[in-house]
């Protein structure tokens, strides 16, 4: 685990599982049609998605064909990627585990994801354990999407959660993770998408980020949620923020 991210600030997104579930499943379906072509749960494959956290991936690109696992450090996270999989009769095999600890067996899949996530685990450890699981010829692929800091709503929502967490740094270490050549021959992609949102729906995925519930006390975050939701009232009830996603893979 990354402990330098938020200058050591502990955070949990344990506790925003349920905000996680249901208001961070936003990808483009761009997204998915680029993971599709580099070959995430092509027929007659194993996918491992680390970082998996509420199954997002795994369910928006299930396929009965291949085999797909998740692997997160919450069991609360975990806890509703199970209950989504169940719910549409998907055989999705969910880990509760490190991504440094998996205990997966050697050479055991063609793809391997971290979405959101890598950023978060020890890169030394990660990157003999990718070495290990992924097959010879296999994908490592990395995805990071955040909203566009000139975004008139993500920026204002952005500097309110500053103003109240002065550790949080937002998309810096994710960002500079997303180029860095942790194998040789990164291939580094990325494409803008104008996500749609309700003041509520905006609400929920602010609550779900690192900055807010999974790392403020009770008393900040309630003085937080207030001053977000009053803010919000001087946009109109439906909009559109810009987002950038990147995609950062290797062939080993």
């Amino acid at each position: 685990m990354n402990n330098s991210i938020d200058n050591g600030r502990q955070f949990d997104f344990g506790k925003t599982s349920s905000e996680y579930a249901k208001f961070r499943n936003i990808y483009p379906e761009e997204l998915y049609d680029r993971l599709r072509s580099l070959g995430v749960a092509a027929d007659n494959t194993s996918w491992l998605d680390l970082g998996t956290g509420t199954g997002i991936l795994p369910n928006n690109l299930y396929n009965p064909n291949a085999a797909i696992t998740g692997a997160d450090l919450s069991e609360e996270q975990i806890a509703f990627a199970k209950k989504e999989a169940a719910r549409n009769g998907r055989h999705i095999n969910y880990l509760v585990t490190p991504a440094e600890k998996t205990g997966l067996p050697d050479s055991s899949f063609d793809v391997i994801t971290a979405a959101q996530s890598f950023f978060y685990f020890d890169k030394e450890i990660m990157r003999s354990e990718i070495k290990r699981m992924l097959k010879p010829g296999g994908k490592f692929i990395k995805i990071f999407m955040t909203w566009d800091d000139n975004d008139s709503v993500a920026s204002k929502s952005q500097q309110l959660v500053f103003e109240m967490n002065k550790n949080w740094e937002s998309a810096k270490s994710a960002l500079k993770d997303i180029t860095d050549d942790l194998f040789e021959g990164r291939v580094t992609e990325k494409f803008f998408a104008a996500i749609p949102f309700t003041r509520e729906n905006w609400h929920g995925r602010m609550c779900a980020c690192r900055g807010t519930l999974a790392s403020m006390d009770e008393n900040t975050f309630k003085k937080w949620e207030e001053a977000h939701l009053k803010l919000l009232e001087s946009f109109s009830h439906s909009f559109t923020v810009r987002h950038i996603v990147y995609i950062s893979y290797f062939i080993l």
